[in-house]
């Protein structure tokens, strides 16, 4: 098998290219395709293609928070490393992850939930509007839907993407239930890299604004 030679700023660019031919003619509403193309890019994984839910008006949503200086929250300080500080900087946008945060770890303990449920508490007295990227923890999505349905803390977009087995599927689902604008990777798929890869995609697609 011969190595095809690709110049190392033009590695990402072949990649898409590559997604592209492999997507055999199947074509993505473009408000989505950015989203779902570095998503597959991130994981080559196709299935994204088909498991991505977008609600209405969700990506407008998030592209507006990013214009107002939102702040990205994530589940993980993996998402949070991912995230391209640059491009947030260029938008006078930030990221904050909780889970290691002291405070979180008491109030956890305390309440008897988990660290990521605790965060989210934390992330509601946040002063900015807030994009919540949730790509490990099925609890942070659980304890959002909580507070959506007492409208104690209303995220201006949540990208609930996160993997595994343990309620993963029903808490995604209960974040489309809930109504709030959001992007969905339905069934067990996702992480922390995918959560990433959706903020980064926001991003750059503000660069284009």
């Amino acid at each position: 098998m011969e190595l095809e030679y690709v110049l190392p700023k033009d590695i990402e660019h072949r990649s898409f290219e590559i997604i592209e031919a492999e997507l055999g003619g199947r074509k993505l509403p473009d408000d989505i395709k950015p989203i779902v193309m570095r998503a597959i890019h991130t994981t080559a994984d196709f299935d994204y293609y088909d498991n991505m839910y977008f609600s209405v008006g969700a990506v407008e949503k998030a592209l507006a928070a990013i214009a107002e200086g939102a702040v990205f929250i994530t589940d993980t300080n993996m998402a949070k490393a991912g995230i391209n500080k640059a491009a947030l900087a260029r938008h006078g946008c930030t990221v904050e992850c909780f889970m290691a945060d002291s405070d979180v770890a008491e109030a956890a303990s305390e309440k008897g939930t988990t660290r990521a449920a605790a965060s989210v508490d934390k992330a509601a007295s946040a002063d900015k509007p807030v994009i919540y990227a949730v790509g490990n923890a099925p609890t942070a999505l659980i304890r959002l839907r909580e507070h959506i349905k007492d409208g104690s803390f209303i995220p201006r977009v949540v990208i609930g993407v996160p993997v595994g087995f343990v309620n993963v599927v029903q808490s995604k689902e209960l974040i489309i239930e809930s109504g709030i604008p959001c992007i969905v990777a339905r069934g067990r798929k996702g992480g922390s890299n995918v959560a990433a890869a959706v903020c980064n995609a926001l991003l750059y697609m503000a660069d284009k604004k």
